[in-house]
């Protein structure tokens, strides 16, 4: 029997905030492909889009990347890469997988321990985006799973991960270069997540590229359905209504502490009634 391919699957998003979906979203995957017998996750990234991207609802990156940090800490096998949000514009998703492809490709040559980056990178505004920590996630992700059995004669596959609703936005006019379609469908490959109200199988169908490479696209139906979405988060918090349960209660204590998306903020407080909603979310920053 063949030995399993190794990947190391890829989401790209705002994540304004993360949510307990956008997690679950790379455990079901990773079921997925390790169940075919072909493929072995080893790894997973979350990679946050720059503040260059200017989507409504879009915080900092400080505090995204501080949020997901966060609600990464109960996960041994998924981490937050900043490479993305670090560029000062909008970068296409195809050169984020193709930098995650060459440290893939430079961590399985090496085959080493790297000595952990003293350098704290920072934001537009220079705070920092980085801790100690986050800097040592390569070493924490990639090279001590990619040190055990793996060796530069081994094919590392990095695979973008993501929800049906991505899948659909590649027939949006003017959004995605055809040429960037392919070259993700065709090199890299697709983990599909379906979501309510969207059919990824006939969309392939009706796409011939995706058509083409339809092999390399993996859907994953989500049978215990829950169509949370970060707008829906943001909108609830701005109410004043509950979101435990839909996000990582650390989450939402740093959204809380540093009143973001409308809570507790001089503008939108939540009335005494929701207070109760929020423990200890009392005094307007």
């Amino acid at each position: 029997m063949a030995t399993p391919t190794k990947v190391v699957l890829l989401a790209c998003g705002s994540y304004s905030p993360v949510t307990n979906m956008h997690l679950r979203m790379f455990e079901l995957a990773k079921d997925t492909l390790n169940k075919t017998g072909r493929y072995s996750v080893i790894a997973g990234i979350m990679s946050p889009v720059s503040d260059g991207y200017g989507k409504k609802g879009l915080v900092s990156a400080k505090h995204r990347c501080a949020m997901l940090k966060t609600a990464l800490k109960t996960s041994d096998w998924i981490r937050l890469d900043t490479w993305e949000c670090e560029q000062p514009n909008w970068t296409e998703t195809a050169k984020v997988l193709s930098h995650h492809r060459a440290a893939v490709e430079k961590a399985c040559r090496t085959n080493t321990k790297p000595a952990p980056t003293k350098k704290r990178r920072k934001d537009l505004h220079n705070e920092s985006i980085n801790e100690d920590e986050i800097d040592r996630g390569l070493e924490n992700s990639y090279n001590t799973r990619l040190s055990s059995g793996v060796t530069n004669k081994d094919n590392v596959m990095i695979k973008l991960l993501c929800g049906g609703d991505l899948l659909e936005s590649f027939g949006t006019p003017g959004l995605w270069k055809e040429e960037d379609i392919e070259d993700i469908v065709s090199q890299y490959g697709l983990v599909c997540i379906t979501r309510a109200g969207s059919d990824p199988r006939k969309f392939i169908y009706e796409s011939d590229i995706l058509s083409k490479y339809q092999e390399n696209i993996f859907i994953v139906t989500e049978w215990i359905e829950n169509d949370i979405s970060s707008t829906k988060i943001r909108r609830a918090i701005r109410r004043g209504e509950s979101v435990k349960y839909l996000v990582q209660d650390p989450v939402i204590d740093y959204i809380k502490e540093h009143g973001l998306y409308g809570v507790c903020n001089n503008i939108t407080c939540p009335e005494e009634s929701n207070i109760r909603k929020w423990i200890n979310c009392k005094n307007p920053r």
